[in-house]
């Protein structure tokens, strides 16, 4: 069987990624709490290619976030699926690349 490593870098890539975790967890019966609530046992079919299932039965998405700053992992985070990710999974700088290409 097959596992993937989803990996969401800057601020565009963190918003596209958001997304599409909710549209993963919706397809497997998910819920913002990572707990299965789904209708058909189908759902939980393959459902670990991603996610690990972590104690009592709650899925965690098996990603890593990253940016140069806090700022769209603080959106991410607060955003309507932000509380399924492992907190650790979160990798961001203080200081961003000021929408400069040179620096970032």
């Amino acid at each position: 069987m097959r596992e993937i490593v989803h990996v969401q870098g800057g601020q565009c890539g963190n918003q596209i990624g958001a997304k599409f975790w909710e549209v993963i967890c919706d397809e497997h019966g998910i819920e913002p709490t990572g707990f299965y609530h789904g209708e058909s046992d189908l759902q939980l079919e393959r459902v670990n290619v991603y996610f690990n299932e972590a104690s009592a039965g709650r899925y965690v998405p098996r990603a890593i976030l990253m940016d140069l700053e806090p700022g769209t992992m603080d959106s991410v985070r607060s955003g309507p699926y932000g509380q399924i990710f492992r907190p650790d999974n979160f990798v961001f700088g203080q200081t961003g690349a000021g929408n400069n290409w040179a620096k970032g």
